[in-house]
């Protein structure tokens, strides 16, 4: 084997890859604009609604406590609420979102509660909606005040203590570091980023180099060469193999930054450094590279697959609706790697794309490599002592007899 004749052919399909407009798109502007505009553009527009429908002022109708006085003055000094009287078709009113929620305070609250005698106060709201879901939290958040400081009274008045009722708390305590917390967060969403771009990038240039070749009629020409076709195809499938690993790599770059720039923009704002530090997922050098080797075998994988199928197709527009189900088969075990409590195990190293997915979650999610012992190592792959995982893509070579098969004599 020539390896200058397979330079050759790279060089001069490198050239016309970057003449083309659709896979330079694929290619670099994709990866490098997708996950920025996801994260930071719909990430701050998310903030900005949140921060939008907490300042208004919402309206809720208060449905009775005309004997209740003392309750009905303290929702009505609430901060940020609008207490309204009740009108007909209250209900209405709420699923129409004219008005946010409506509470219902019993004939005789405030008598029962002097005499100790249990009510029930009701709070109307349209669940699942945001603005409504914060009146009612601060209508439920005034009636448990009002509740603890009339057992505070109650305790008093039989001197008794607050712990009788309250003898310790529960605090939860987070012991993990900010870094890890969102790793274990947005770990999964890394790995089906890196693995989707990473075949977006694979796809169109195996497209141009088969299926558009035959098209354009010039599949012809590049086979009358004197180059035998055994460097024809390395030639191509390296070229398709770098479109494969640079959307990769610009697409882990462009994670790195617009988690940075996302945490610089959380930490500016009202929610301070305590909500910016959930997104403080830091991409070092070393996890970079370890999720860029993870990415090598699949990226392998992508362009002899997409290459082979599309050797198949005739047109360019037959090549994409032979190559568009393969999204499908890609992303449904990469989603399933962002599923709570799915974790690498020696089982699922053995599912191709869920094991690559799963690995860059550990990686992301924990600074030193995941603890697999020898014994699971093995079992998942006899032959060698090396996590199966890592090397569970299926090398391109054997296709390669297929593929000058498939090539026209």
């Amino acid at each position: 084997m020539s390896l200058r004749n397979v330079g050759i052919v790279y060089k001069k399909e490198l050239l016309e890859a970057l003449r083309d407009r659709r896979t330079v798109i694929s290619t670099i502007l994709v990866p490098l604009l997708l996950f920025p505009v996801l994260s930071v553009g719909f990430g701050s527009l998310a903030v900005a609604l949140v921060g939008k429908a907490k300042e208004e002022v919402p309206k809720v109708m208060l449905r009775g406590g005309e004997d209740s006085p003392a309750v009905v003055e303290g929702l009505k000094k609430l901060d940020k609420i609008e207490i309204v009287p009740e009108t007909p078709g209250w209900k209405d009113q709420i699923i129409n979102k004219e008005i946010r929620a409506a509470v219902e305070i019993p004939s005789g609250f405030q008598a029962d509660v002097a005499q100790q005698r249990s009510d029930i106060v009701k709070i109307f709201n349209y669940q699942g909606e945001m603005k409504s879901e914060f009146a009612t939290d601060k209508i439920e958040t005034y009636m448990k005040e009002y509740r603890d400081k009339v057992v505070r009274e109650r305790l008093a008045a039989k001197n008794l203590a607050e712990t009788v009722l309250k003898p310790f708390e529960v605090n939860r305590e987070n012991v993990a570091p900010p870094e890890k917390v969102s790793g274990a967060a947005f770990g999964g969403i890394i790995g089906y980023m890196v693995i989707l771009l990473c075949m977006t990038g694979a796809m169109y240039p195996a497209m141009d180099l088969t299926a558009g070749e035959k098209e354009r009629g010039t599949m012809e020409t590049i086979l009358s060469s004197p180059i035998s076709r055994m460097h024809l195809v390395l030639g191509k499938f390296f070229l398709i193999l770098t479109a494969a690993l640079g959307t990769a790599a610009l697409s882990v770059l462009s994670m790195g930054v617009s988690f940075s720039v996302l945490g610089h923009y959380t930490s500016q704002s009202a929610g301070g450094r305590a909500a910016a530090a959930e997104f403080l997922l830091k991409l070092g050098p070393k996890t970079v590279i370890s999720v860029f080797l993870m990415a090598l075998p699949v990226a392998v994988l992508f362009s002899a697959t997409l290459m082979t199928i599309a050797l198949f197709a005739k047109t360019y527009k037959e090549a994409q609706s032979y190559l568009t189900p393969m999204t499908f088969v890609v992303i449904i075990p990469a989603i399933a790697a962002m599923l709570p409590g799915v974790e690498l195990t020696p089982k699922l190293s053995l599912i191709p794309i869920l094991n690559v997915s799963l690995l860059c979650k550990e990686l992301v999610s924990t600074p030193r490599p995941p603890s697999l012992s020898p014994s699971k190592c093995s079992s998942a792959n006899p032959s060698s002592s090396a996590p199966s995982f890592s090397l569970s893509a299926p090398s391109p070579f054997p296709c390669r007899g297929g593929l000058q098969s498939a090539l026209p004599h």
